[in-house]
């Protein structure tokens, strides 16, 4: 039986690991934090409990394709509900959009506010849907290690329909004229890593998983999702190795990873896959005359946004939050340019409420609310503490005034993460959030390698390699990592 070493228990960590355990591997996956999940880790405190990163379940296929290959179903683990509404979008205090979970009330919304554009909403759509069939079914599984994996008919014919060529700004202007559909549309590829003008318009398939596939929530939490990760690993024979933090990938003569150091010992395996940063398993991990890619181009890489987070237990209900609620009351595109174009701390930044507690009331204590507040920011600035309060006290007031509610001062529980946070839990490249930009230019395989071109036995897998950012394309790199893996050791 070969044997492999997984760095990292992240969703492309534990998806990598089961997935190489089913192909018949020896796995043993190490996992530096207390707790297997990568970003997508929970902490309990007070009564609150709350998923530390990822709050939106899209794409819902993805999952039950995923759990589908150990002969499992979804529901087999955990609750799957719908929102309906979606999420809200508020522009100003007493005006917003309730995003309906079906199609004919998206028609009734979109004609609401642009006369004659549900029919045009039905053409996006259509469009969209043809994206998401083919960039799913057909590209995103794909290991981006040749060109010749493209040389497909239904990829090839259907290249001109996937609009690699047009950007999401002028694609979406072409369909629609009020600035309240525009940011409805374009809100997605805001933590894709671009401004939509940079964005190819294949990520119109983005508004397809959104509004047609829906937004879903797995009762419990986000972090349920990860133990039914788990479940399935340890089901597979994968031995999971929390607290042990690796220090070193050691490489031999033959340019083989011959063993890896960690501060629990030394581990041993026939290959080894990085499932933490990339950046950091290729420059810290490994010695010099080892690494494919020097430090100079990963500072040219364009990085998806960094997060200020903020987790708070507060004693009351609240009125005029849903689950998601997107706070677009300021200028989207000026904090865009504030993210990607001139990298600073943004002078008004738009940001994103998740309650989780008005779906679920296992999250809270009775009569309270947990609140997830996120302002997406640029990657590698320095985030003080006087920052991150300034920033705190900024998004408070305006969240009380367009909610027409006191909030701060019923506030008994509070806790900030951001650049500094990122780097210390998940070694994150310049304290990034998200990954890697989804540009044109770091597409497919102008992205960093899942082979490593200097070690013939490591490989890479999760959010700065193929497919990119996201829960289920890291959840969707894990699985084509492990069979690029089981195909190279066969031959």
């Amino acid at each position: 039986m070969k044997s492999a070493l997984v760095i990292g228990s992240g969703f492309a960590g534990l998806a990598a690991a089961s997935t190489l355990a089913h192909q018949g591997f020896k796995v043993q996956l190490l996992e530096k934090n207390t707790m297997p999940g990568g970003r997508a880790r929970e902490f309990e405190t007070s009564g609150f409990r709350f998923d530390m990163g990822p709050s939106w379940y899209w794409m819902p296929g993805v999952f039950e394709r995923y759990f589908q290959r150990f002969g499992h179903k979804v529901s087999d683990f955990y609750q799957l509900v719908r929102l309906d509404p979606s999420y809200r979008i508020y522009f100003a205090k007493d005006d917003y959009l309730d995003i309906p979970a079906n199609i004919d009330g998206l028609y009734a919304l979109f004609e609401s506010l642009e006369k004659g554009s549900s029919a045009k909403l039905k053409k996006f759509m259509e469009e969209a849907e043809y994206k998401y069939e083919v960039g799913i079914n057909d590209l995103v599984y794909k290991p981006g290690r040749s060109l010749l994996e493209f040389v497909d008919g239904r990829v090839l014919k259907g290249l001109f329909k996937m609009h690699l060529l047009t950007d999401m700004h002028s694609y979406v202007r072409k369909y629609f004229k009020h600035p309240k559909l525009i940011q409805l549309l374009e809100f997605p590829v805001l933590f894709l890593g671009a401004m939509p003008k940079d964005t190819p318009a294949l990520y119109s398939m983005m508004n397809y998983a959104d509004l047609i596939l829906g937004t879903w929530y797995p009762m419990g939490g986000m972090h349920n999702i990860v133990k039914a990760m788990v479940e399935v690993a340890e089901e597979q024979g994968v031995e999971i190795h929390t607290d042990t933090e690796v220090q070193e990938i050691v490489i031999d003569v033959e340019h083989n990873a011959k063993k890896v150091l960690t501060n629990k010992g030394e581990f041993t395996a026939d290959v080894v896959v990085g499932g933490a940063d990339y950046h950091h398993v290729e420059q810290h991990l490994l010695k010099n005359g080892h690494k494919t890619y020097s430090e100079e181009y990963w500072d040219k890489r364009k990085m998806a946004p960094s997060s200020l987070i903020f987790y708070l237990g507060v004693d009351k209900k609240l009125d005029n939050l849903l689950h998601h609620n997107l706070f677009f009351d300021e200028d989207f595109e000026a904090h865009a340019q504030e993210i990607y174009e001139q990298p600073q701390w943004p002078t008004k930044p738009l940001f994103y409420v998740s309650c989780t507690s008005k779906t679920d009331d296992t999250v809270a204590p009775e009569g309270s609310e947990n609140l997830f507040i996120l302002i997406p920011v640029a990657p590698d600035l320095k985030d003080d503490e006087e920052t991150k309060e300034y920033y705190y006290n900024l998004v408070m007031a305006r969240l009380e005034e367009i909610t027409g509610q006191s909030i701060k001062e019923h506030v008994v529980y509070k806790r900030s993460y951001a650049h500094t946070d990122f780097k210390k839990d998940y070694n994150a490249y310049k304290g990034n959030a998200y990954g890697l930009a989804n540009t044109l230019r770091q597409t497919a395989i102008l992205k960093p390698s899942i082979k490593s071109k200097k070690i013939k036995n490591l490989y890479y897998t999760g959010q700065l390699t193929v497919p990119g950012p996201g829960v289920p394309p890291s959840l969707i790199s894990g699985q084509v990592v492990a069979e690029e893996i089981a195909k190279d050791f066969k031959n």
